[in-house]
């Protein structure tokens, strides 16, 4: 059972109290509303930078592999490289956090990220393209959830629904804007300018994240942050931590959807860039861009417009060093034998199963060690919180379903049906605008209606349309325009189901443990999507790559948004207060 401490008081303009000297809030930023726009507008164009990197690399494959002579295979690296280098630096978010304060580790994440723009767009060869690729991923790692981290503390209660709904617009411009980019750029110019177009973009968003990002605290201190060393007994206690939220992504891992299905090469309706005709990457990129509310304010919370991380101090923070020596090679082992397996359509192969296996066993010695060690990296004591539970079990398995079956649509478009990538992307791209509107919606009706009613009822959508995909699917010669239509009933499920978990599941947290949750969400979804796409690719590959093996495929993904209901039912039954 939740206990929060009370409000005495409501927090006042000027510097916190609990920072004197150190970070400023109201009294340099004015007013909360000012304060949150400043912050949206940085982390958002952050957010589109990479969620549209994501789409137009997917597009250039082809044209990579024939400008430095290599195998599409040895291409498709570029994206394992960018996913595994997330799957690395993920689980240090929030170390990182209270380390250096959310916005240093937000500028360096956005410096890394276009640093390994330019320098890609400058590669030579297949391998340094690769290499580069990986530097971009080590910065798009932490852009999401610290961005969003930000988001969520600088909005009061009143905003939260309009700062989820804003921080979701990179899932409405990403699988829309990506493919079509993308294609104009590799045609109309050269493979350099799919990198290059970041740089602008990037240097606009470090300028502003410079002026208007609140400043991080530098006042240390009287406790460590969560997975940096001994809890001390002078740490806030649970529930007076600051008023602050998540971020999922992806990088598709976009809110969205693109964050978690570009790393596949497939989003919106791009080939497979692998040679046997399934899934071409490694999995989602985590970090997404989809929110999460916040916990109840106390008198000690800081006020709107602060930077959550630091609005206590900061510790010089000591990182659990042999939990990241499991939890990050862990991770990227099993997500790249996942995607091994996935390509090949064997999960048993030598080539997967070794690194699955090995990762499994990296990342079951972290569990151990998370439970029973007193800072671990990634406090997984948050599963004994009952929503937090319920809602990491419906990501997992909705993500699993959703995001797996994201290799469908192109597949069939293109290998079944005949058409173009450009034209199988053009057919996604009133899905995509349909998540991006629901979301919207979704995201501001989360704050007035209880969470079980919601949510469950968007997980049924979906599931019905994902069966009725099954259905038309299956049907040789079937109007174009019905396989639309059910993917657009999909798309309503999804805009209601993603931000309200996310936002339910830590909407009551502690303050204190939302980097944690950040990264815990962003760990989940990411090894929901790769185990979704992993599988659905080995049940093509049985079934076979037509109409009968699309609908076998299509049913099996459906099913298992269908069991996401199971969870939904032990979310609140009631109102989460505001």
């Amino acid at each position: 059972m939740r206990t929060t401490t009370p409000a005495t008081a409501p927090a006042l303009p000027g510097p916190n109290p609990a920072n004197p000297g150190g970070l400023r809030g109201l009294g340099s930023l004015g007013s909360p509303a000012t304060a949150l726009n400043r912050t949206l507008a940085v982390t958002v164009i952050g957010s589109v930078m990479a969620v549209l990197d994501m789409t137009i690399v997917n597009v250039a494959m082809r044209r990579l592999s024939q400008s430095f002579g290599a195998s599409l295979q040895t291409i498709q690296w570029t994206a394992t490289a960018y996913t595994l280098a997330l799957a690395a630096v993920i689980p240090t978010a929030a170390w990182a956090m209270a380390r250096l304060g959310a916005k240093r580790t937000y500028l360096t994440a956005l410096i890394l990220f276009t640093l390994g723009s330019l320098l890609a767009a400058c590669a030579w060869d297949a391998g340094s393209l690769i290499a580069f690729r990986a530097v971009q991923g080590l910065g798009g790692g932490l852009l999401q959830p610290v961005g969003m981290t930000m988001v969520m503390g600088a909005a009061d209660r009143s905003r939260l629904g309009r700062a989820m709904a804003v921080g979701g617009l990179p899932i409405l411009v990403g699988p829309v804007a990506g493919p079509v980019l993308g294609g104009w750029l590799v045609d109309a110019a050269s493979w350099h300018w799919i990198f290059l177009v970041n740089v602008p973009v990037g240097a606009l968003a470090l300028a502003l994240g410079l002026r208007l990002l609140p400043p991080d605290a530098q006042t240390p201190r009287t406790g460590p942050a969560p997975g940096t060393g001994p809890v001390s007994a002078t740490d806030p206690a649970p529930g007076t931590g600051p008023a602050s939220g998540i971020g999922l992504t992806s990088g598709t891992g976009t809110t969205s959807a693109t964050d978690l299905l570009s790393a596949t090469g497939l989003t919106s309706g791009i080939g497979p860039a692998s040679g046997n005709g399934l899934t071409s990457g490694t999995g989602p990129a985590p970090g997404t861009g989809l929110t999460s509310a916040t916990g109840p304010t106390t008198a000690a919370d800081p006020a709107p417009g602060t930077d959550p991380t630091t609005a206590t101090g900061r510790t010089a923070a000591r990182l659990d060093l042999p939990g990241l020596l499991m939890l990050s090679p862990g991770l990227a082992l099993l997500l790249y034998g996942l995607a091994r397996g996935g390509e090949r359509g064997d999960l048993l192969a030598p080539g997967a199963l070794v690194p699955a296996l090995a990762g499994a066993a990296l990342a079951a010695g972290f569990v151990r060690r998370a439970l029973t060690a007193s800072a671990p990296l990634l406090d997984l004591r948050l599963l004994r919180d009952r929503t937090f539970a319920a809602g990491i079990g419906t990501l997992a398995l909705f993500t699993c379903g959703y995001f797996g079956a994201m290799l469908l649509g192109p597949l069939y478009w293109q290998q079944e049906r005949g058409l173009s990538a450009t034209a199988a992307g053009l057919l996604g791209v009133p899905t995509g605008l349909v998540v991006g509107t629901t979301m919207q919606f979704a995201a501001r009706r989360i704050d007035k209606v209880a969470p079980r009613r919601l949510i469950p009822a968007g997980i049924a959508v979906a599931a019905f349309g994902m069966a009725l995909l099954a259905w038309q699917t299956g049907v040789p010669g079937v109007a174009p325009w019905r396989i639309v239509a059910s993917a657009m009933v999909l798309g309503l499920g999804v805009g209601v189901v993603l931000l309200p978990t996310m936002t339910t599941a830590s909407r009551e947290l502690p303050g204190d443990r939302l980097a944690a949750a950040s990264t815990a969400l962003s760990i989940n979804s990411q090894l929901g999507a790769s185990v979704g796409t992993a599988v659905l690719s080995v049940v093509l590959g049985q079934a076979g790559m037509s109409p009968a093996g699309f609908r076998t495929t299509y049913a099996v993904a459906a099913t298992l948004l269908a069991l996401a209901a199971l969870p939904a039912m032990r979310l609140p039954g009631r109102r989460q207060p505001a």
